[in-house]
């Protein structure tokens, strides 16, 4: 990564809405942040959190209806991605923009053969030959660990291991050399022998490649190995951000150090009763005008039922969403906030 460089992924004020029976949950609520060329930047939260569904936003993969992108801009290679032409979209996607899901058994199409599903963007976005084609499919097989790789062209996604797929899913996302790769908790479901070679893979392709990737995880152990940057999400929101070291070392938003504090200690640390932060995400039914972490804090006053704080600078590069931050409000000398039953 270049200091100082122009980000390849710009991402301004996203706000997208989920439009149900129920009405309308807004999912994702003000989202900006920017990614540069070669770094990694994790993306942690607990589950609902908002994480999937904003990078999902970013590419307009979320399902419309009931979801709708309702404002913002996603600037890549000088274009707005949410204003494009669909055609022109779908060019971008697996081309220049990779994306590697969750659960490979369903993004796996599982009556075409693994050749195929890899080929398929070779030919599409770059225009190679059948031929060619099948012998990067292999090249990429042999590139992300699979043995024996041109013979396993021919095998459908059931004859493989769930960390093979995984795999496989990794190949078809670099296929095309993308410039940005995002990642939706690629190892979730794999044992840690897996997962750790799938983190190894993932090194050794960022450098080779020298692509820029988005890792989306809620196991803050995996991004505190791989990240260059840290984005803590919460409530459709980024609650803190910062480099990796500054999130691990100093967090300052009481939502990340609950998040530090449910982690186990390894390696001869002092065993320590694991915590669980009590209550549940908010559903928000309008966009927030107040903290959304207001209901499970320690540390809420009163300020925060009425305003939805915004990110305050506490280091260089670092920034948090809590009035605790605010140098100006000194909020330990405003009134304690009344907890509501």
């Amino acid at each position: 990564m270049t200091d100082g460089a122009a980000p390849v992924l710009d991402v301004r004020d996203l706000r997208t809405v989920f439009r149900t029976r129920g009405g309308a949950v807004h999912a994702v609520n003000g989202v900006s942040f920017s990614l540069k060329a070669g770094e990694l930047l994790g993306v942690v939260g607990e589950s609902g959190s908002g994480k999937s569904v904003t990078m999902m936003s970013l590419l307009r993969l979320v399902p419309s209806p009931p979801a709708e992108v309702t404002g913002g801009a996603v600037l890549f290679e000088g274009r707005d991605l949410l204003r494009l032409p669909e055609a022109e979209l779908r060019r971008l996607r697996g081309g220049r923009i990779g994306f590697v899901f969750q659960d490979p058994m369903t993004s796996l199409n599982p009556v075409f053969t693994v050749g195929y599903q890899i080929m398929e963007p070779l030919r599409v976005h770059l225009g190679l030959s059948r031929r060619a084609a099948r012998d990067r499919a292999a090249e990429l097989l042999s590139l992300v660990g699979i043995p024996d790789a041109r013979s396993r062209l021919s095998d459908y996604p059931h004859q493989f291991s769930g960390g093979m797929r995984q795999r496989v899913m990794i190949a078809i996302a670099l296929a095309c050399n993308p410039k940005v790769l995002i990642a939706d908790e690629p190892t979730t479901a794999l044992d840690v022998t897996i997962q750790a070679q799938i983190l190894d893979l993932m090194a050794s392709l960022r450098e080779k490649l020298g692509m820029a990737v988005i890792w989306i995880t809620h196991d803050l152990g995996v991004i505190a190995g791989i990240a260059d940057r840290v984005m803590v999400m919460y409530g459709g929101q980024i609650v803190e951000h910062g480099p990796v070291e500054a999130i691990f070392g100093n967090p300052s938003h009481p939502y990340t150090r609950a998040l530090l504090t449910t982690v186990p200690r390894v390696r001869g640390e002092r065993p320590r009763r694991l915590t669980v932060i009590e209550g549940q995400p908010p559903l928000l039914t309008a966009p927030p005008d107040f903290c959304t972490f207001r209901d499970r804090c320690s540390q809420a006053y009163e300020i925060c039922d009425r305003l939805n704080p915004q990110r305050y600078p506490v280091g260089e590069g670092h920034d948090a969403a809590c009035f605790l931050c605010d140098p100006g409000l000194a909020p330990q000398s405003a009134a304690p906030r009344v907890a509501h039953v």
